[in-house]
């Protein structure tokens, strides 16, 4: 396979309107204005693992018991007439009704303390990498544990992910909310297994584990390849996916 110009081809096939069919990225295209978007595609990402049939319908709840205005819903503390703090009930997985309320709490604190997620970011971070550590380390220290990452040496693949939705411009998939004060070039690639063994299967990768070092070497392979746009590759690699079944 000629890499960089089947890759390129296949970025141009799958980066559609259509991608947004079935993926958790068509929740935060359902609602409107910025801070919803931003509120919707948070916690979307935040839910999305484990197999699409089991946690579309629960963001899709989210949607439903917010009316849309997720932003609202989390900064006033609605949720919590959905997630009590003693409510210890299977929300989705291993993410109880508990854990949810912990995540959305230290969430209405972000936000109310400085008016949206972008602008924490805006104030905290400098790239990629920098803004996975502080969304990390702030809901870690406001004792939300379990649905956001402890730390960076996992892939973190669920934040990569939303970064992307909200850095990335000229996308019919993307928002871009956030590409004024973040540079797209040092986003870093949403890693899993499945995104692992495609770039196996292309030669882009040796690693067996999907970890953020093993995250960090693909993202340099593809920059080579879309330097000015690394994570177009996503696009490349689901395709390829898809393709190769």
């Amino acid at each position: 396979m000629n890499q960089p110009t089947d890759l390129h081809t296949l970025a141009r096939q799958y980066e559609t309107a259509d991608f947004l069919i079935g993926d958790p990225s068509w929740f935060m295209h359902q609602v409107k204005g910025a801070a919803n978007q931003e509120a919707m595609a948070f916690i979307a990402a935040a839910l999305s693992y484990g197999s699409r049939a089991q946690f579309m319908p629960k963001i899709q709840s989210i949607l439903d018991k917010s009316c849309g205005d997720v932003d609202q819903w989390v900064r006033n503390r609605l949720f919590c007439t959905v997630f009590s703090a003693d409510d210890c009930r299977s929300f989705y997985r291993l993410y109880s009704h508990q854990a949810m309320h912990a995540f959305l709490c230290s969430y209405s604190s972000l936000l109310n303390g400085y008016g949206t997620l972008g602008e924490f970011v805006r104030k905290n971070a400098s790239d990629g990498f920098s803004t996975l550590e502080v969304i990390i380390h702030y809901f870690k220290d406001h004792g939300s544990g379990g649905i956001i990452p402890k730390d960076t040496t996992s892939a973190c693949k669920r934040l990569c992910m939303f970064l992307r939705w909200m850095v990335r411009t000229d996308s019919p998939v993307d928002l871009g909310l956030w590409a004024d004060f973040i540079d797209r070039r040092t986003l870093l690639m949403p890693l899993d297994t499945h995104v692992l063994q495609q770039a196996q299967r292309l030669g882009l990768i040796k690693s067996s584990t999907a970890s953020m070092s093993a995250c960090r070497r693909l993202t340099a392979r593809l920059a080579q390849i879309f330097p000015d746009d690394p994570l177009r590759a996503d696009f490349a690699l689901f395709g390829y996916g898809v393709n190769n079944k």
